[in-house]
Parts: structure tokens; sequence; C-alpha cells
């Protein structure tokens, strides 16, 4: 049988045409697409998951721009090859392209030695990375570099991959392909298309001998489910792990949390990427059904900030256990979030007078801040008023959750405002 590289490598476009997603940055007429045509583009950092095609949009613009293009990956390059690098590049007339994959993985000095070749305009950098590079990358190189934000890959864009997979390996393997059904695909990929290339390729290599491969939910799940070592080989294991440790805290497994924090422990993950992580948690999944959460948690970023490996394992260890085995809530999140839909529906509202800003004398005599009765000069430092727009009174967002510590909120608050907001 012959060897052929992986779908997703021989699946890889080599023009803007045929680069499927991220219309907002290479459609037609959009920035980086006119900047690509013009032959003159910054220095840039993709920011997105993976497989959404970081690395594949560097390769095409070093097809488009006619300048030698050297490609690094952070994981396994330090200072030295950095140097190697812009050694070569000043031999060439113009601005040499580096692409640098995971760049967040490049600590600070691998990144300062990148500073002068980037200033001097010895090379045009294209950093690729999956975390918010405002934290993961130095200012002075942040601020030389144009940030493209990249999205996960839309239902009719992974559909869309489907029918190009389907037709090369039809035609590589002389089989016919049906597609029956697509969610379990469209699920295991999440967004991401290598992910989505590789669980078609199993799925046909699996079933190679039948002469003809059917893909129906039920087939795909068992086969994906049955070879994950195959399936994972494209080194995404790193966001399974941090999902499953997130999902392990979420669910209240400690046990499961460490597993997991042990795991990216082992596999040298940047311990404040973790802290990070956990810091959101702890709003987003735990809230005010217990608000040392986020107390905690933000000690262990900085403490993790402080000490470093190997002993803030015992500090993330112990932040992840109690995050684990903490009440839950998530009522905070779904407040902000349905807030922002709300006012995105009902746009700038006029703020009741009452509560408005009444500073100077002119605006106390025609009315602002009249009726404004001071919380701290009533019993309870508590007064029934309107706070809210007239047109949503008594609208409700924060819906405290069925724990200790909400209970408690909930009881409070009708005891205050008895029926409006149904507290």
């Amino acid at each position: 049988m012959t060897h052929h590289p992986p779908l997703a490598e021989q699946l890889r476009p080599s023009n803007l045409d045929n680069y499927i997603g991220q219309k907002h940055l290479v459609g037609e007429n959009s920035i980086l697409r006119n900047a690509i045509e013009s032959g003159n583009i910054p220095s840039m950092i993709l920011w997105g998951p993976p497989g959404v095609g970081k690395t594949t949009l560097a390769y095409i613009i070093s097809q488009y721009l006619n300048k030698s293009f050297f490609t690094l990956s952070a994981i396994n390059s330090g200072v030295k090859d950095v140097r190697e690098v812009i050694e070569k590049a000043k031999q060439s007339e113009d601005a040499s392209i580096l692409f640098i994959d995971e760049i967040h993985r490049f600590n600070k000095s691998q990144q300062d030695s990148l500073l002068g070749a980037v200033e001097k305009g010895i090379i045009t950098l294209i950093g690729a990375t999956t975390e918010n590079p405002s934290f993961e990358v130095i200012s002075p190189l942040l601020s030389r570099c144009q940030v493209y934000i990249l999205k996960n890959l839309e239902k009719d864009e992974l559909l869309q991959l489907i029918e190009t997979a389907k037709i090369k390996l039809e035609h590589q393997h002389n089989i016919k392909i049906i597609i029956t059904e697509t969610e379990a695909l469209l699920r295991i990929s999440g967004g991401d298309a290598r992910k989505l290339f590789n669980a078609i390729e199993l799925v046909v290599n699996t079933e190679l001998k039948k002469g003809e491969v059917e893909f129906t939910n039920d087939k795909v799940l068992k086969i994906v489910q049955q070879n994950l070592a195959l399936y994972d080989k494209g080194g995404e294991m790193h966001y399974d792990v941090i999902s499953a440790f997130i999902k392990s805290m979420r669910g209240s497994d400690p046990n499961a949390a460490v597993y997991y924090l042990a795991r990216m422990i082992a596999g040298g993950e940047d311990p404040k990427f973790i802290a990070r992580r956990m810091l959101i948690l702890a709003s987003e999944d735990i809230g005010n059904a217990n608000p040392n959460a986020l107390l905690l948690a933000n000690s262990c970023f900085d403490a993790v900030n402080k000490i470093g490996y190997p002993e803030c394992r015992i500090i993330l260890s112990q932040t992840a256990i109690y995050l684990a085995s903490s009440a839950k809530s998530n009522a905070s999140y779904s407040a902000i979030d349905d807030a922002l839909a709300f006012v995105k529906e009902t746009g700038d509202l006029p703020v009741p007078l009452q509560i408005r800003n009444s500073p100077t004398k002119l605006m106390k005599d025609i009315g602002y801040g009249k009726e404004y009765k001071y919380a701290h000069s009533y019993e309870n430092n508590f007064v029934d008023m309107e706070f809210l727009p007239d047109k949503i009174k008594g609208h409700k967002f924060y819906e405290p959750q069925d724990n200790p510590r909400e209970n408690e909120i909930r009881a409070r608050l009708h005891n205050l405002w008895k029926k409006k907001y149904g507290y």
C-alpha cells in the first residue's frame, strides 16, 4: 500500500481562493487580503483555536510574496535557532518571512531575540498562537505586530471540507464514499479542520477493504473512540486535556481534576496558563455560590508567578481541588450575558432622572437627582426606588441558584424588593 502524507497535509490549499473560512480576514477586499495582494504585509500574530488555518495562511502568504520563508516551532526551538534564521535572513535583499508556530510557548528571552530583527525590518514575523497574545507575547514585540483573530470554522465550511476530503479519498483509494450522516463528524471536529480530516481518514482506512465506505454517526463515533491514539496524532491532545481539566472541575470531580492537572504538569504546560484558566472558572462556574473561589484562584495565579515549578504544582493542586469541590453556580455568567443581549436589543435607554449625576446647581434645578433617596439614610440602609430605565422596570437578570450562599442572597433580595423581581 502506498504511504500517503496525512490528509490535512494533502489538502492544504496553496492560494487564497481555495482557503476555507476566515472570510473577515481573507475574503474579497478584506484588510489582510489587500495587504497580501499588494505584496506588503506587516509583522502579524494570528490568534485562534487549533485547526482553523493559521499555519496554512502563513504558507499561502509565503507563496504570494516571493520572499525567503523560514519556519520554527516554539515547542522545539530556542534562541540559537532564532539567531540562525536571522543570520540567513540578513543575506537576502528584502525582509524574509519567519513563521513561528505556538509563539506563546516562547519565553521572554526567546521573544527578545526576535525583537531587533523585526524592528530593523530584517524579518517580517508571522506568529501563530492559540492563547491571548496580550498575555503571552512581550509588549515591545506585540506593539510591532498586527493581531488578526481567526475563528472556528462554521458548519457550512466544515461540510465543504468533508466534500473535498471525500473526492480526494475516493480518487486516491479508488473506492466509493457515501456520507449519510455528518453530525458526529461535525461534533468531533469542534470547528477544527485537522480533527475533521483525521476522523474522516481514520474511518476510511478502517473500512478500506470493503470497497465502499458509508459514514453514519454511530460508525464514526465507534471508530474514533476505538482509535483515539491515531485520531489525536496531530498533537492536539493539549487542548483536549485542558478542556477535560476544566470540565472535571465544573463537574465537581476533584480526582479527575488532579489527574488532568498532573497530565498538564508532566507535559510541561505553562503553570500561568493553568492558573489563568482556573481564575476564569472560579467566576464562570462558581461565582457567588462561593466568592472565596475567585480569591483563592487569584492568589494561586499570583503565587505561581512568584514560585514556578516544581513547587507551584502544590498550589495548583490545592486550588484545583478546592474549585472542584466547591458549590457551583453560573448565575453571574448568565446575568451579564443576558444583560448584554438585552442592551444589544434595547439600545441606550435613558437613565432615570433621579439616579443621574447632578454635580451642578443647574442640573439640580431641572430635576436631575431630585427624587434620589440616599440608601444609608434609611432603615437597613435600603430604600425602595426605581433604578432601571422606565421601559424595563422589574426585569430580572440575576437569578440566584440553589446553594447555601445564593439562597441567602435570594432571601435578602426578596426581603428588600418584596414581589418586584420575583426573588
